[in-house]
């Protein structure tokens, strides 16, 4: 079977496949993506007016990235492309995530503990990436939006408790837990022999890369820039820890 049409893509929230030619008109201007960014926009500005300017500018932030992922033709090249599908996911939980967990207010986190939310990120982000559970965000709008909003949620709990955990230490090596199972999904994408996204078999050629190529690219993206951000709080929490240490032993 030609693998161009193995899938259907009539019900995939972001729509079919675009080219090159098609990308740039492709933006999504869908009533109810609309009216909860608006919403949400309303909703944090009047919850935020007299917070702290630097929640107000992490929400601002974390908004306008969501505007960017949802409304322009990113969507629509993610359904294309899985390595840009995977840098969107990577968006929302390293970018997004820690804007929004910054823009709540600081009593929140405080008390939270660092396994529950490092286990429910994990599941949801290797959840989301095996084959068949991926394959099924492009069949109902509903999946794709549980898989967006379940990634938002759970690493947003999770940058909560790394940021605001009082145990410097602990924070640091729930850090790097998270940024070493990440690695190895992106270590398991880029070294498969083959593809093993169905969705994407047919779609990646009117782009320049082969349905292994694009893979190989997006376990990359998960591999080395994904883990950034986490490996920069590991080392701000060893700072921490080790400062904390030497008050103590002066």
């Amino acid at each position: 079977m030609d693998p161009a049409s193995a899938f259907s893509f009539d019900m995939s929230y972001c729509g079919s496949p675009p080219t090159l030619e098609t990308l740039w008109g492709r933006w999504n201007f869908e009533p109810g993506l609309l009216s909860v960014l608006v919403l949400t926009a309303l909703a944090g500005f009047v919850l935020l007016r007299q917070a702290d300017p630097r929640r107000r500018l992490a929400f601002a932030g974390a908004w306008l990235l969501a505007v960017v992922l949802f409304v322009s033709p990113i969507c629509a090249l993610s359904v294309a492309l899985f390595s840009v599908r995977v840098g969107h996911h990577v968006a929302l939980t390293m970018v997004l995530a820690p804007l929004l967990a910054l823009s709540l207010p600081v009593r929140w986190g405080m008390r939270a503990g660092l396994m529950p939310p490092l286990v429910l990120s994990t599941l949801a982000l290797w959840l989301w990436h095996a084959p068949d559970f991926y394959t099924s965000a492009f069949t109902d709008p509903a999946l794709y939006w549980l898989m967006q909003a379940s990634l938002i949620a759970s690493f947003t709990w999770l940058w909560l408790s790394l940021l605001r955990s009082h145990a410097a230490m602990p924070a640091g090596i729930s850090a790097l837990c998270s940024a070493i199972q990440m690695g190895l999904l992106g270590a398991l994408l880029v070294f498969a022999p083959s593809p093993l996204y169905l969705p994407h078999l047919g779609t990646t050629m009117g782009f320049g890369l082969l349905p292994l190529e694009d893979q190989q690219l997006a376990g990359l993206i998960m591999w080395v820039p994904a883990n950034l951000p986490l490996l920069a709080l590991v080392l701000w929490r060893l700072v921490l820890a080790l400062r904390a240490e030497q008050a103590v032993a002066e």
